[in-house]
């Protein structure tokens, strides 16, 4: 089993923070392991624990072409002696298209490659029903963790921090992360998410998530009470830069020693920078959630 340990509460103090009295700190979840990493463990860790006590082969679970989520669970797949299987959007594809799906390969997944038609049928019923006759004894994992397990994971992060923050940032995908700090946070705290898909309708995924995991509605309003949305840094869609925010990524690493990617954290930092500067705060403690997925600098298009 991974340990946390790593994932270190480290201050920096990039340019943006333009000497206003804002303190800026990381939690260095991308530490924790090179392809395990960032909340790709938290989310998988009481699913991996379920498929175990559950005696089931392996993992089954689903993502993209370069998919953080699908590589993650191959990796830990192999460390815990399970099978693992990745549903991945796109029939064209196969498993020398890129690094991340050859990776996943090498760990032992069985890659099923499906087109994007049958790839949005994977949270319907009947869908799930017959992979589970395909594939018995798989324990059915949705895309990026995003379950009440993955989300009680993502809420131990809060065990791990002791001091007080005014703001927390953390990117977006499937918002899993985004609700399990927000049901662990403190209330004089906000939660800030940073979508990284256009169009994304961040409250409501939440909501359906929350539902689904039977938590309280008027317990899940009072929550989002303490939500923002930070809603213009998805850089037009999932995947997607320009030059602006290769340099913003460039320069954040120059001045702090940290990387981030194209795809999700450094668009959250952007985000962090942008609206630090919008709101023109002042004296305000303020923590990253770093989310890991490093892997995703490389081979992402550009527009």
């Amino acid at each position: 089993m991974l340990s946390t340990e790593n994932s270190i509460l480290e201050e920096v103090f990039p340019s943006f923070l333009q000497n206003a009295g804002n303190r800026l700190f990381i939690k260095r979840d991308d530490l924790i392991h090179p392809e395990i990493s960032g909340n790709k463990w938290r989310k998988l860790k009481y699913n991996l624990l379920a498929a175990q006590q559950q005696k089931s082969d392996g993992i089954l679970t689903f993502g993209g072409a370069y998919s953080n989520h699908l590589l993650a669970t191959a990796a830990l797949c192999k460390q815990e002696s399970l099978k693992s299987i990745g549903i991945v959007r796109g029939e064209e594809l196969d498993s020398k298209s890129n690094e991340t799906l050859k990776k996943c390969e090498e760990l032992g997944m069985m890659l099923v490659f499906v087109s994007r038609e049958e790839y949005s049928l994977r949270n319907d019923e009947l869908f799930q029903k017959e992979l589970h006759i395909e594939y018995p004894n798989f324990m059915l994992v949705p895309e990026g963790g995003a379950n009440y397990l993955g989300m009680i994971g993502c809420q131990e992060i809060w065990k791990e921090i002791d001091d007080h923050f005014d703001y927390v940032f953390v990117a977006q995908g499937t918002t899993t992360t985004s609700l399990g700090l927000l049901l662990g946070c403190p209330e004089n705290t906000k939660v800030i998410g940073v979508p990284v898909l256009k169009g994304f309708d961040a409250a409501n995924e939440m909501k359906q998530l929350a539902k689904e995991s039977f938590i309280d509605e008027e317990m899940m309003e009072d929550c989002l009470g303490r939500f923002e949305v930070a809603n213009d840094y998805h850089f037009n869609g999932y995947g997607k830069y320009d030059d602006e925010l290769l340099s913003f990524i460039d320069q954040f690493h120059a001045e702090t020693d940290i990387l981030l990617d194209q795809v999700y954290t450094g668009k959250a930092m952007y985000a962090t920078a942008k609206e630090i500067e919008r709101h023109n705060w002042t004296n305000k403690r303020i923590l990253f959630i770093h989310t890991g997925g490093l892997q995703g600098r490389n081979g992402i298009k550009k527009g």
